[in-house]
């Protein structure tokens, strides 16, 4: 069963029980930086600094290059083929993937590709959405564990720390680590033994069709639509999810 949610609304029941919950990392509990941010902080590491329409223009062009984090690129060069597929699997893959992306675009800035990458592996690259800790607190005084399943690179456990809520994650199902990504049915799987119980008395929160793919494991799946960086984002649904009926 998948359920998609905006803000405002709530999943309708009857439903089953939920003893644990899995949430997604980026875009449901944690959004990249705007954009503007993401490129004015990689030119100071660099010692430069761009503005006005040449920053926009720069901007847009690495956008469609595409960003750790998002938007994804139209095309992929083919010299990049092999680390952009395993990129989730693979440290060097995810740094070579998008770094290589950015690298694609004549910025006239040494070093820039890198520095914009490492944006994406610092907390001060990534902001919380608002009701993330509320909620994940609320869940973990109600006895509810969840999993952070998150198909990803690089350890996020440090990061989420400094996010704020590291602390209040019970298990950490990286795709890196695991060796398998989502929608792979073995990943949620895997997750919910991790936490100790069955599929069908479980919930995945998330935003993509790769979270959705936790409905052929048997788990319950609610999406919601991405949020800017720092909004409520409706997380306080899963709430209503875990009162019993």
């Amino acid at each position: 069963m998948v359920q998609t949610v905006t803000q405002t609304e709530r999943p309708p029941g009857p439903r089953r029980p939920v003893e644990a919950v899995l949430l997604d990392f980026h875009g449901t509990v944690a959004q990249v930086e705007e954009p503007a941010r993401w490129l004015a902080k990689a030119l100071d590491a660099c010692g430069a600094q761009l503005e006005g329409p040449k920053a926009t223009i720069l901007l847009d062009r690495l956008l469609t290059a595409g960003r750790a984090g998002g938007p994804v690129p139209n095309r992929i060069p083919p010299r990049l083929a092999e680390v952009w597929a395993n990129r989730d699997l693979y440290g060097y893959a995810h740094r070579e993937a998008y770094a290589g992306l950015a690298a694609t675009v004549d910025t006239g800035v040494d070093g820039l590709a890198e520095a914009l990458y490492d944006r994406v592996t610092l907390a001060d690259g990534w902001v919380a959405y608002a009701d993330t800790v509320p909620v994940l607190q609320a869940l973990k005084d109600a006895g509810v564990p969840t999993a952070l399943v998150s198909n990803i690179g690089f350890d996020i456990r440090p990061m989420c720390d400094e996010l704020g809520f590291g602390h209040l994650i019970t298990e950490w199902v990286l795709s890196y680590e695991l060796g398998r990504c989502k929608p792979e049915r073995a990943v949620f799987t895997h997750a919910c033994r991790a936490l100790g119980v069955p599929e069908e008395r479980a919930l995945m929160v998330g935003d993509s069709a790769a979270d959705g793919g936790a409905v052929t494991a048997g788990l319950q799946t609610m999406l919601l639509p991405a949020s800017p960086p720092g909004a409520v984002h409706g997380l306080a649904a899963i709430l209503d999810l875990i009162t019993p009926v």
